[in-house]
Formats: C-alpha cells, structure tokens, sequence
C-alpha cells in the first residue's frame, strides 16, 4: 500500500509541477463525490501541492452525492483550497439530464453515452487535471486510459502514457496547450488498495456506500445495469418520474420530427421507454432506436 501510496504522490508532484510550468496554474483535482475521486483528493494534500478542486453537476446526482460534495468543499475552501462546481450546458446553453434526452431523441444507454459527454466531461479546457480513474474498473478502461494522457478533440489522437517522467515531459513540452491534458494517480490501485487507504487516513465517504452503493454517479446511469437502474430508482422514485416526463418529452419532439418509426409510433408513452429502458437494460436492443443526434 505504501509503493502505490508514494507512485501515486509522485504522479501528482510531476503534474502539479508540469501544469505550473506549462499551463502557468494550479493542477485540477476533479471530483465526482466518489470514493476514488475523494482518494485523490487526500493524496494531493499528502502530496504538499497547490491544486483547485472542481465538481461537474451532473443534474442526476443522488442527493447524498451532492450534499457531500458541497460539505467536502466546504472544508477544503476553509484551507485555502479553490474548488468550482462546474454546471453543464448544450448548444451554448444550460441542459440537465432531463433537458437533454429530448434533444438527443434517444435514452442513454451503454452504447450512446452522449450524457457523460455532456454532464460529466466538461471543465479543465485547456488545463492539466486529475481523475479517479482505475484499470480495475473495466477492461475498456485498461486499454485506453494511462497514468498521462492528452485529450485532443480529435480522440484519434490521444497520447497515452504509462511509463516514465521524460516521455511525460515531452507530452507537455511537444503537444499544444489547447488541449486539455491529465493525470490518472491512481489508475493502477485494485478496489482492495482504495478501500484500505480509505480506512488507513480515516477519509470522509460519501455516506451511499453504507447504503448498498457499490459505485456513485447519476442515478438511473445505464452502466450500473438493470438491477443497479431498479435499485436506485426504488431509492429515488422522483428521479424515474423526471426519466418518465423526459421521455414523454424524447417522444414529442420525435413526432414533431417525422422520427417515429416502428420501435416507437404513436400511442408510446414515457412510461412505455422507461419499461423497455429496465426491461432490456444494457442488450443491444436499445440501440433499435433510430434517428437519435
């Protein structure tokens, strides 16, 4: 625990000093409310740097989520430490999850996650920042995301770096500032290592995970599958009926479109897609959905 404790210091060190550097400013530490970004947050104070923290408002949040973040922020402002809550737009304009959908003319779903685009990706342009994010998580995860990376708005061409501070300093030195550039501390730490440095420093949790949480993020998020959708939003029934009403909304503007087609034609409800949504969870049957933007 210790090795991957000092790794991770060292990881934001090397950061912090690259975006004063380059970027002329303090290194991002980006929090979601969750455990991993609340580990990241603690190894950055260890780590003896000047950072900022900031939020991304996803508008689907559990209320828990919220309140801990604006308690944690709380403390951190009390030391000196900026931290912004970043609210999320579309087209130039404000957009919550419920907003969105009809835009999009498609729910969310695994395979067309424009939400997390939209809701949870923005902030840090042109700054050097830090997620939580862990190979452990996904095999998709291992195979595109590294300790550095560049974020281009051509993903095709993103820089991965998982090796040592040299390449990481020419990926600063070489590569416009334009684009935003991060640091991933702990992206090697198992659950195992988060849970026991958690414990070991006495980190102040976001209070779902003792309510049966294995992870935190928008309630109804499609990655949490059908069991996971059906467990929040018998937590949260005001979160379904806000889906339900955006829905009934998704199904308008498709109408008002010419884009009903045979998965979805007149008489459709939004109960009737939250029904397919749970029914069919993360198959690729919910892509049958066509006409989406």
């Amino acid at each position: 625990m210790a090795d991957l404790e000092h790794k991770s210091i060292a990881r934001l060190q090397l950061a912090a000093q690259m975006s004063e550097e380059y970027y002329n400013a303090p290194l991002i530490v980006t929090t979601s409310g969750g455990k991993d970004s609340d580990v990241c947050i603690a190894l950055a104070r260890a780590a003896g740097i000047r950072f900022e923290v900031q939020h991304n408002h996803t508008t689907a949040d559990a209320p828990e989520t919220v309140r801990h973040v604006r308690e944690q922020f709380r403390r951190l402002e009390a030391e000196g430490i900026k931290c912004t809550i970043n609210w999320p737009a579309y087209k130039g304009q404000p957009v919550t999850m419920w907003s969105l959908i009809p835009q999009k003319l498609i729910p969310p779903t695994r395979l067309a996650r424009y939400c997390c685009e939209v809701l949870k990706e923005g902030g840090g342009a042109g700054r050097l920042i830090t997620t939580g994010v862990r190979w452990a998580e996904s095999v998709k995860r291992k195979k595109k995301r590294g300790i550095y990376e560049s974020m281009p708005r051509d993903i095709n061409k993103k820089i991965i770096l998982n090796n040592d501070n040299d390449d990481t300093r020419q990926l600063f030195e070489n590569c416009k500032l334009q684009a935003k550039r991060v640091c991933n501390p702990v992206v090697d730490w198992a659950d195992a290592d988060v849970w026991d440095y958690i414990h070991a420093e006495k980190i102040q949790m976001n209070p779902l995970y003792k309510c049966g949480f294995k992870r935190v993020g928008c309630i109804g998020c499609p990655i949490a599958g059908r069991k996971g959708m059906q467990f929040e939003f018998a937590r949260y029934p005001t979160y379904e009926r806000a889906y339900i009403r955006a829905f009934d909304a998704m199904l308008a503007e498709r109408q008002q479109r010419g884009k009903l087609d045979a998965t979805w034609r007149i008489g459709h409800t939004g109960r009737d897609i939250m029904h397919w949504w749970l029914a069919d969870g993360v198959l690729p049957g919910q892509m049958e959905i066509e006409g989406g933007v």
